[in-house]
């Protein structure tokens, strides 16, 4: 009875075009070939599920090295995957002194430049350094009651007490997905998204 209330609630919410937000921090998606660099392993090893189904928290960090300084200890996720890619804010690139756009994951051509220093040895990324672009991940369920399509453009307004809107978020479809927004910690402490934070879809006109 009481998770069908729920059940109902939480569709309810999204029809209206709630989504929870959460902040992505800084981290690493690494190739096989890089991992074997870096660590001497052919595989990661898990430390707990991430909210996006498949997705996990590491055991390994790495050591972002930039021309004007380093950021220690930063995450890397899994699983592995087929380029390397690093997705840090625009504070982060303004420590470290790289020059990176801002992108969808996996659009790395032309990107950011950093060298990678692991327990296993050093690598220089030619390119692979991007800013994510804030998104939404949905479901084919949540993608039917929103009328939403893959790639299509909105904006969400964060429910905290700092209500910023979000524009030119980017929606993203598969049925591998959990519905949740994220955001960099840049536009987290913005919108000063903390805990269990709430932000509206807003579709455009």
């Amino acid at each position: 009875m009481h998770e069908e209330l729920a059940n109902k609630i939480e569709e309810q919410m999204i029809k209206e075009g709630y989504v929870q937000i959460e902040a992505s921090a800084r981290h690493v998606h690494l190739c096989k070939k890089d991992l074997m660099a870096l660590f001497g392993k052919e595989d990661l090893d898990q430390v707990r599920p991430l909210s996006q189904p498949g997705q996990y928290l590491s055991e390994q960090k790495l050591v972002l090295q930039g021309p004007k300084r380093s950021i220690e200890r930063v995450s890397v996720l899994g699983p592995l995957r087929d380029i390397t890619q690093v997705e840090i804010s625009k504070s982060d690139a303004i420590q470290l002194g790289v020059d990176c756009p801002i992108r969808e994951s996996g659009d790395i051509k032309g990107s950011g430049k950093i060298t990678l220093v692991g327990p296993n040895g050093t690598l220089d990324i030619d390119e692979g350094v991007i800013i994510a672009q804030n998104h939404v991940h949905v479901t084919p369920y949540e993608a039917k009651l929103l009328n939403l399509k893959d790639k299509e453009i909105v904006s969400v307004k964060a429910m905290s007490v700092r209500p910023v809107t979000f524009e030119n978020v980017v929606i993203r479809i598969s049925d591998k997905f959990a519905f949740r927004m994220h955001v960099d910690f840049d536009e987290a402490n913005a919108a000063a998204v903390q805990g269990f934070t709430l932000g509206k879809i807003i579709k455009r006109k």
